[in-house]
């Protein structure tokens, strides 16, 4: 990478610290990108570079280089003191890179040292996710669905599909509009519980209910779903209601520890609900659904699971902006904790590729929308999901996180109520 002959700042701290920060770079493997001071200089790439992060302040010199980590990292992107212009997924190898390294006790003490003398950024800070009660009790639940759903639908219509699906999409060859690839996971969902016409249909964490719309509308099924984010039953509902799907499909407001069981349902799915579940409540999680559930039923929970293998170092920037008291387990977990609740496991899907694909679209569909983004919300919040999911994106293609569909079943006498074979699961055009 050569360097850019233009003046560096003048300030000597800075200059100081944009040296060992190059010096750092030299050695990273993401090729073929742009570092822009503050003051316009460049260093790296100047041949079409995948992405260029912009270094808008000398705060951000403190991310990057004393301790860095997803959280550092991010609060310095949503907070303005450096940006990132271009794939802003490609940047994600960079971020990797730099939490990755290591650097002497002398050069840390210096850099402690050094970076201290920096000026600190006086624009406006996000708070994060500031919570209280018991950890997974009701109503802190409900604090941190609200402080990640709570934002006008108007926002989320940006940037998801027409059914507001806010999950991962099947696709069939990874080149289809997001629209018809959330319909084919709908369409799966409905095809791996079997739904026949008259069942009884419950959608724990239904959103903005898409998925319970789309089994009644097409299997003739009798759809609740249940969901804690009043807006997003508020929005459901009127869904409902445009669809003349009244008769058999409606939204409440309720957690999933409060359904009653008054008559079991045939069919469950929880599709994107599972990771604010936490792992104390996994056992009340799956021994309810089963409490509700018909002998012979089926349970689909769909979720994301992070790698038995992964570890990530130093905190997490979604847990304090994006997902609070979020829990991501590996697979492992999830299915001792089924069978143990009295489920058996039938079949285990792995989408990752799948959701990689569908955060592209997302990212993009809320870039185009950026304008729209910031009005509805604003600059910060915008930069919280353009950054969150990109990185989570990145997550996805590495392997670090996976999001599988498990497909469960309360056996009754030994029958799990299933073919002998998986040809059920294939669409009705297949081949």
């Amino acid at each position: 990478m050569g360097r850019s002959v233009q003046t560096l700042p003048e300030m000597p701290v800075a200059r100081l610290g944009i040296r060992f920060l190059e010096m750092l770079l030299q050695d990273c493997q993401s090729a073929n990108f742009q570092v822009r001071w503050w003051d316009g200089s460049t260093w790296g790439s100047d041949k079409q570079p995948r992405f260029t992060l912009v270094i808008n302040h000398p705060a951000a010199l403190r991310a990057m280089l004393l301790a860095p980590s997803e959280l550092s990292l991010g609060e310095a992107y949503i907070h303005g003191d450096l940006d990132i212009e271009g794939d802003v997924e490609s940047a994600m190898e960079l971020r990797d890179y730099l939490i990755q390294q290591r650097v002497s006790a002398h050069k840390k003490w210096l850099l402690t040292n050094l970076l201290r003398l920096l000026p600190a950024s006086t624009l406006p800070k996000r708070p994060p996710a500031n919570l209280s009660g018991s950890i997974h009790s009701k109503d802190r639940d409900r604090q941190a669905i609200g402080y990640h759903y709570d934002y006008p639908p108007e926002f989320y219509a940006l940037w998801l599909d027409r059914h507001m699906v806010y999950s991962c999409a099947y696709f069939a060859e990874g080149k289809e509009d997001l629209d018809t690839a959330q319909t084919r996971k709908l369409d799966l969902i409905c095809r791996k519980l079997r739904l026949r016409r008259g069942d009884r249909f419950l959608d724990i964490g239904c959103g903005w209910g898409g998925l319970v719309m789309h089994a009644a509308a097409h299997y003739g099924v009798h759809s609740v779903g249940i969901t804690i984010s009043v807006p997003q039953a508020e929005r459901a509902r009127q869904s409902i209601r445009e669809s003349g799907l009244e008769s058999r499909c409606r939204v409440e407001v309720c957690d999933y520890r409060d359904v009653a069981p008054e008559q079991p349902y045939d069919k469950i799915a929880s599709v994107g609900m599972f990771e604010h579940v936490g792992r104390a409540l996994l056992p009340e999680y799956f021994r309810r659904a089963a409490e509700l559930l018909m002998p012979g039923g089926l349970f689909l929970n769909h979720g994301i699971a992070t790698s038995a293998t992964y570890q990530r170092i130093g905190p997490s920037f979604a847990d304090r902006y994006v997902f609070p008291d979020g829990e991501l387990l590996p697979i492992h977990d999830t299915l001792r904790a089924a069978e143990t609740s009295g489920f058996e496991v039938r079949d285990v899907e792995s989408l990752r590729e799948h959701y990689a694909l569908t955060l592209r679209h997302w990212v993009r569909n809320l870039e185009n929308h950026a304008e729209e983004a910031r009005r509805i919300t604003d600059e910060t919040t915008y930069r919280v999901w353009r950054i969150y999911m990109c990185a989570a994106a990145h997550r996805f293609q590495k392997g670090h996180l996976n999001v599988y569909q498990t497909l469960l079943s309360k056996c009754a006498g030994g029958h799990s109520g299933l073919p002998l074979t998986r040809e059920y699961l294939l669409p009705s055009d297949a081949g």
